[in-house]
């Protein structure tokens, strides 16, 4: 008798355990567990067709659209979507999941290479500037946007990372304007001194607290201390002393207020400085950037942005009322959700209506 190939041998091997593997989800299909699998396997399906038409589909959809219309798809959002968020986050994702190395990169060129890229993205999608004049214009607006956020998160990044040095005159000076502008009236008796609780830090030499978000920290809190002094004294005011706040005494009776405590505003401010700087990383804050900021994005808007938060937040503390400064972390995390919720709407510009925001443009 003439043996058979190894080869063949697995051939047969590798059938019988698929006719097995068959039979058994026959089976299965038949019972509660089987409804489970057809679940499974009907969410896998669903997710091989969005591959595909991610992949393919919609490139050759693309390519249709182009016939058709006569245009480009950057052509197409420029034209169709207003400025601001709604068109530059789809000019950003068109650009990022383009095939073409060209369009790619241009998401992270340098802002002094910008004109020139517009001019070689013209060429490649061989459209006449003379013809489309506006084209070039409104993806200069967009990439100085999308560019500039990119770099907005490098600077925060840098400041965050650097720590506060008592040894540095900078440093130490802008500690002492942030006493300045904060308590204007009461003079700090030495550098080191109990006084600093006053405004809300937690020891004697503030240095301590600026740890998790280094000169980030301090940058934001003496640019709301100085731009929007008033509006700073009067929330640091209500965080030492939240029935004093400017509620009503009925009103406190209406919110059920009588057990409102009060919190630390320095330590609060860095802690809303953390919120700013992951929206900011995590790229919440583009729907916000990109309709408030006809160019790029500047450090200046990120203060206005915490100053935002700070009132924002302050308001919601007082109405959450917990019970205890133990409940921070709950209460932060509210407004957290509430915040991301806002900014999912396109449209949507956190701008603040403060001193601080008076050089801030809305588009």
């Amino acid at each position: 008798m003439k043996s058979r190939k190894p080869e063949s041998l697995m051939i047969d091997f590798l059938l019988g355990l698929f006719s097995c593997w068959w039979w058994l989800l026959s089976i299965l299909f038949q019972s509660s567990m089987g409804r489970v699998l057809s679940f499974v396997f009907g969410r896998m399906f669903i997710q091989v067709c969005l591959y595909f038409y991610c992949k393919f589909l919609w490139r050759c959809l693309k390519f249709v659209m182009r016939k058709l219309t006569g245009r480009c798809e950057l052509q197409r959002i420029c034209y169709n979507t207003k400025p601001g968020a709604s068109r530059t986050m789809k000019i950003e994702t068109s650009l990022r999941d383009s095939k073409s190395k060209l369009l790619q990169t241009s998401v992270s060129v340098h802002p002094d290479a910008i004109e020139k890229t517009i001019e070689d993205i013209m060429e490649l999608k061989k459209i006449n500037p003379d013809i489309n004049p506006q084209l070039g214009i409104s993806l200069q607006a967009c990439l100085l946007q999308i560019v500039g956020y990119r770099n907005l998160i490098a600077d925060v990044e840098k400041l965050r990372r650097e720590p506060y040095d008592s040894e540095n005159p900078q440093h130490e000076e802008m500690l002492l304007q942030l006493w300045k502008f904060l308590k204007p009236n009461t003079p700090l008796e030495s550098r080191i001194s109990k006084q600093w609780c006053e405004i809300g830090f937690q020891g004697d030499d503030p240095k301590t607290d600026f740890r998790g978000m280094g000169l980030l920290g301090l940058y934001n809190l003496q640019y709301f201390a100085e731009r929007d002094a008033a509006g700073a004294q009067q929330v640091l005011s209500d965080s030492l002393h939240p029935k004093c706040s400017k509620f009503s005494k009925a009103e406190w009776e209406k919110k059920r207020m009588d057990k409102a405590i009060g919190y630390s505003f320095a330590i609060v401010g860095i802690n809303i400085t953390d919120l700013a700087y992951n929206l900011l990383v995590s790229g919440a804050l583009k729907t916000h950037f990109y309709n408030i900021a006809p160019e790029a994005p500047t450090l200046s808007h990120f203060q206005q942005t915490f100053c935002y938060l700070m009132h924002e937040f302050h308001k919601f503390w007082i109405e959450e009322d917990p019970m205890d400064i133990m409940e921070f972390n709950r209460v932060r995390e509210k407004f957290r959700k509430r915040i991301i919720k806002q900014l999912q709407n396109p449209d949507m510009a956190l701008c603040p209506h403060f001193a601080a925001s008076e050089g801030l443009i809305n588009m």
